[in-house]
């Protein structure tokens, strides 16, 4: 750690599916944030730490801005918005395949509310012709007069290493506020869930992704090699447990054996993975069922 230590927290916000949670497992290095195709996947705010010898950032992933269904969106968007007055900068993440939408002017007039720095950062760049880059950039600069604009690939990794350049010499000197080994401030059982939530995602239907939960019960370590855990994975109706399940318990069987290759990198042992279903109708719209199954407001 240097005389001259930069660190600070930088929220990272955007529409659904612009690619914040890639940009997050590039940067740290290790997968702490479920990427998707599929929007609103992120739906608690993810710390992750990045640590040199030179500076420290602590990145807030927070959940896709969008219309709120349920109480679950409500605090999905609440969760995102919170954080903007409390860090030392912002990354507005756009999607360069997309044109501005309502979604991102509605994001641009909370923005200018914001007395932190700005970056806006246009993503999958190598999904477009280098041509097209110029006019978003002007379009985007228009609506908001930002920091610094950086058209990355969060992927593939384009321009990522002079983002995290000049966002460390933006920052102000300070504390290391986290060890330097550490990657994430959430407990190990959260990672576990959202890693087999993860799997859900990818393999089961659009209608069963958005109802889903997940809850790891138990994180045993049976001996010095292996590890033991057990998770419930909640959904709203019947149709979606057969769905999980699969004929012959197939498609669960596919859930657990992904995500257990994840939780077995996660912890550095070989993993026995117990999965089950859990039918709890209208769980998104009842409190006590999301505080218990995490997701609740912190303050950071």
């Amino acid at each position: 750690m240097t005389e001259n230590f930069h660190s600070g927290f930088v929220a990272i916000i955007g529409r659904p599916n612009v690619g914040k949670s890639t940009f997050i497992n590039r940067v740290i290095g290790e997968k702490i944030a479920i990427m998707s195709d599929k929007p609103q996947t992120t739906r608690n705010k993810i710390q992750g730490v990045y640590t040199t010898n030179e500076a420290q950032i602590v990145f807030i992933d927070t959940p896709g801005i969008h219309k709120p269904q349920s109480k679950l969106g409500d605090f999905m968007v609440e969760s995102a918005l919170s954080t903007l007055n409390e860090v030392d900068a912002v990354l507005f993440m756009v999607n360069a395949t997309q044109k501005r939408g309502k979604g991102d002017d509605f994001i641009i007039e909370r923005l200018k509310n914001v007395k932190q720095p700005i970056y806006l950062l246009i993503n999958k760049i190598d999904q477009i012709h280098p041509d097209q880059l110029l006019p978003i950039v002007d379009d985007y600069r228009k609506a908001l007069d930002f920091q610094e604009v950086y058209p990355i690939s969060a992927l593939k990794g384009n321009n990522v290493p002079e983002l995290i350049d000049n966002l460390v010499t933006d920052l102000p000197e300070g504390p290391q506020f986290y060890p330097e080994d550490q990657i994430t401030d959430h407990p190990e059982r959260f990672i576990i869930s959202e890693l087999i939530r993860e799997k859900v995602n990818q393999l089961t239907r659009e209608e069963v992704p958005h109802s889903v939960a997940v809850v790891t019960e138990r994180v045993k370590r049976q001996d010095e090699q292996k590890v033991q855990v057990s998770a419930k994975i909640i959904v709203e109706r019947n149709s979606q447990k057969g769905i999980i399940i699969g004929k012959g318990g197939q498609m669960l069987k596919k859930i657990g054996v992904l995500a257990r290759k994840d939780i077995e990198h996660l912890l550095g042992d070989r993993v026995y993975l117990e999965l089950w279903v859990k039918v709890q109708e209208n769980w998104k719209d009842r409190e006590t069922d999301l505080q218990s199954f995490g997701y609740q407001q912190d303050d950071y």
